[in-house]
């Protein structure tokens, strides 16, 4: 008798989350972005993050402008809902949805022109309201999609590619952030993935606006000799502040950050937050010693990464509004309709 071939063998069954999903779950279409764009690790580390926090992608809300940072969204959760606003103007969809159906994660990713320039009004009462959202800011000093100017969060005396040097003081969105009464700022650089990912996934965590910063360099606008947003001096300048550990909810125990010169911030939903000390003396709970560190940073031509900032006992938007924890969708209407009579108290109380 001839030898019975043998069968190939089964493919293994692919890696899931909590939620038993496999990561492809969380992933999107294929990048157009030019290649060894820093936008795409941070996308990479996004799909990360939502995986490893165990999120549902139909329960994501995605928000975006104008601008390469703004096409992102495509490249990541494409089971989640997605809307892209003109210039600038993000912020209002992102306040609009995310009031309406507070159950949703949301998610606004943004560029440096999209925020600091035409949207920077928006941003600022964004962060001002405290909407519960992640809003990243893919930094990398010019307008890509317009051939390179430089944008408003260039620094004092970068060197664009032609040559032309900026005279203008540049907008740090993440003290900005701090002084509006921001209660989550951090700032990262798309060459530190794993810092990025802890961020990311403690951003999610936090109920509240989470503005993070990202140093994310144009390879085809700001890479060269002279920009202060490349992946050469970015690597050279970066100065994390402290090491950070975090643990969701669903998890019992503190990785790699061991307990001593350590401080804890917990999170309401019992997220817990570790930040263990690189060499300086860095308080993420105290805002006016996280304002000078950022200010005197500036002067030493230092990238300060970490969790700059954090204060999660404030009240998110929805919570100060007092509105219902449900969907609108959801409520009947005589829920959603004011009485005859309550219109007519509302209107005795005007007079």
């Amino acid at each position: 008798m001839s030898a019975t071939p043998n069968a190939p063998a089964a493919s293994p069954a692919p890696k899931t989350n909590r939620l038993g999903l496999p990561k492809a779950d969380y992933e999107g279409a294929k990048s157009t972005l030019c290649l060894g764009c820093g936008h795409d690790v941070i996308t990479k580390q996004i799909i990360n993050a939502f995986y490893a926090m165990g999120v549902e992608p139909h329960k994501v809300a995605k928000f975006s402008g104008i601008g390469c940072s703004s096409k992102t969204p495509a490249y990541f959760l494409n089971r989640a809902w997605g809307f892209n606003g003109v210039h600038g103007r993000m912020p209002s969809a992102a306040t609009g949805a995310l009031v309406a159906n507070p159950t949703l994660h949301g998610i606004g990713v943004s560029g440096d022109g999209d925020t600091a320039s035409i949207g920077i009004g928006q941003f600022v009462h964004l962060v001002r309201r405290n909407l519960p959202l992640v809003y990243i800011i893919e930094d990398n000093g010019v307008y890509g999609l317009t051939k390179g100017q430089f944008s408003a969060t260039a620094d004092l005396g970068a060197k664009q590619k032609g040559g032309a040097i900026n005279d203008f003081i540049p907008i740090d969105c993440c003290s900005l952030a701090i002084e509006l009464g921001g209660t989550f700022v951090a700032r990262s650089f798309s060459g530190d993935m794993k810092q990025l990912q802890t961020i990311l996934e403690a951003a999610i965590a936090h109920r509240g606006t989470s503005v993070i910063d990202v140093i994310s360099p144009c390879v085809t606008f700001n890479d060269h000799e002279g920009s202060t947003k490349s992946y050469k001096y970015s690597k050279e300048h970066e100065t994390p502040v402290h090491e950070i550990g975090f643990v969701p909810f669903f998890e019992e125990t503190l990785a790699e950050i061991p307990a001593g010169d350590t401080k804890d911030v917990s999170f309401p939903d019992g997220s817990q937050l570790r930040f263990r000390g690189v060499g300086r003396d860095y308080d993420p709970t105290d805002r006016e010693r996280a304002l000078k560190a950022i200010h005197e940073s500036h002067a030493r031509q230092e990238i300060l990464t970490g969790i700059l900032y954090v204060d999660p006992s404030k009240k998110d938007l929805s919570a100060l509004l007092g509105t219902t924890g449900e969907p609108l969708t959801n409520l009947p209407l005589d829920a959603l309709r004011p009485s005859r009579q309550a219109l007519d108290e509302i209107m005795e109380s005007l007079r």
